[in-house]
């Protein structure tokens, strides 16, 4: 539940369970009157001014210090300064965190990252935005938003929010599948307010409220998120003044021995040597067997989410090692699904952690050399994960042959499995590393025979 901050946070909002919440209607028709009427005397602009002022008072109550000085930029290595968007993106605002528990990607928007006003052009921010989601609008997608940190220095005008939504028509709204708020306060309920008349019933349903960062946990992948140290630390307050328990959200739950059989959570060599030495993992040989037999043709495959329960019910199934019937499911999403979350999972990335910056590398080399490239760094990877990107490449390959009938080229493959074979060993990808991973992952489906043709490995397969 969000924390009392008063009567007010009772209005417009409903709670689910977990902490999560979701905008509800007004009690009675008298309230709604009530509310036009008070909307209809006062300047918009103020009244937000004036909830802000108020949420930063309640914070100082609590002995929580909102952000108050400009953010310092985050010029990361893998953000060129002729990024089109330098500008914007160097200050880390938005961010692309993996996949949640349904596979789809996430989006991360930090307030506490915006600098004040007069120092970003939230025009650019806005064309930013939209030029971060044209790359992932095609697929299905899930944003968080990181409430704490706005502030009445740092604020976009209620204009530019009311232009932002009407800018993002239904190419970016149909696939949003769900928009997580985390720590929200009086101005959100007063945005919500401002906003309703404009919000579909339908977008209103995606909207979730978290109280607490360990409330993401349901629905994410939570140790993917690039979460900033300012929100954390504000969590760990929030819920040490609210439940006079330390908080959840930082601790990481301690782990436990594997299975005999896992497949998710482990490394590759943990599996092949529960699985009498085979190279290729149980649970990716039966999903692309599958997908080949079923779902090559399959208009965007890869893109769409699967049921949370049922990913997780197909993990615990192959965890334990029993039988697994795809056709059970009636959804040739769910194997799909499954394929991505096991690269996503391994405790190592299938392109290993060494890889990493001759990947991010790419970008540099010219283009008549970058397939060259892509093939000097796959033939040094061990043996092992070779002969398992080289069966999944394969296999990518085919559904890039089908493109005229499921829409996915080597192009839409790479921005889909891009994260899912390749990240840092600490952190987590900034959205400027996107563009070099994305694009490896492209050539190496695209380019298949001339990279992985002058090697094999003893005892490797091919779907």
């Amino acid at each position: 539940m969000i924390p009392d901050h008063g009567s007010e946070m009772n209005v417009g909002i409903s709670s689910t369970s977990h902490g999560t919440l979701h905008p509800a209607p007004f009690n009675t028709s008298n309230e709604k009157i009530a509310s036009s009427q008070i909307m209809s005397t006062f300047d918009f602009e103020q009244l937000a001014e004036i909830e802000l002022q108020k949420d930063e008072e309640e914070l100082a109550v609590l002995g929580v210090e909102n952000c108050t000085l400009a953010p310092v930029a985050h010029k990361g290595a893998d953000l060129s300064i002729n990024h089109p968007y330098y500008d914007v993106a160097r200050h880390d605002i938005i961010q692309v965190a993996g996949d949640d528990n349904s596979g789809r990607m996430v989006i991360t928007f930090s307030c506490c990252r915006l600098p004040p006003s007069y120092q970003l052009d939230h025009v650019r921010l806005l064309e930013y935005l939209k030029y971060t989601l044209d790359r992932y609008v095609e697929n299905d997608y899930t944003i968080v938003y990181f409430h704490y940190g706005l502030n009445s220095r740092n604020k976009p005008s209620l204009s530019w929010l009311q232009s932002a939504y009407k800018e993002f028509d239904r190419k970016y709204k149909k696939n949003l599948k769900a928009l997580y708020v985390v720590h929200p306060t009086n101005f959100i309920k007063v945005l919500w307010n401002i906003f309703k008349p404009l919000i579909s019933h339908k977008f209103g349903k995606k909207v979730s409220y978290m109280s607490y960062l360990s409330d993401l946990r349901d629905h994410l992948k939570y140790d993917q998120l690039n979460i900033p140290e300012e929100v954390k630390r504000h969590d760990e307050k929030l819920q040490s003044k609210h439940k006079g328990l330390p908080s959840r959200s930082s601790k990481i739950p301690p782990p436990r021995p594997p299975l005999p059989m896992q497949q998710f959570g482990v490394s590759l060599q943990y599996i092949k040597d529960r699985n009498k030495g085979e190279l290729i993992p149980t649970v990716m040989k039966q999903s692309v067997s599958y997908l080949k037999l079923k779902g090559l043709r399959t208009e965007g495959l890869f893109r769409r989410s699967a049921s949370v329960q049922t990913i997780k019910e197909l993990q615990r199934l192959y965890n334990l090692g029993r039988p697994v019937n795809f056709d059970t499911y009636g959804d040739i999403h769910v194997p799909a699904v499954i394929l991505k979350t096991f690269l996503r999972e391994l405790s190592e990335p299938l392109l290993t952690f060494d890889s990493f910056e001759a990947i991010l590398r790419i970008t540099s080399v010219e283009s008549i050399l970058r397939v060259a490239h892509c093939k000097e760094v796959v033939h040094k990877l061990p043996a092992h994960n070779y002969a398992v990107l080289k069966y999944l490449m394969c296999f990518l390959n085919l559904v890039h042959k089908e493109s005229l009938s499921n829409k996915m080229t080597s192009f839409n493959l790479g921005c889909v499995f891009g994260l899912n074979l390749i990240w840092p060993a600490e952190g987590t990808l900034s959205l400027a590393a996107l563009v070099p991973v994305n694009m490896f992952a492209e050539l190496l489906i695209e380019f298949y025979e001339n990279i992985f043709s002058s090697r094999s490995v003893a005892g490797e397969t091919l779907p």
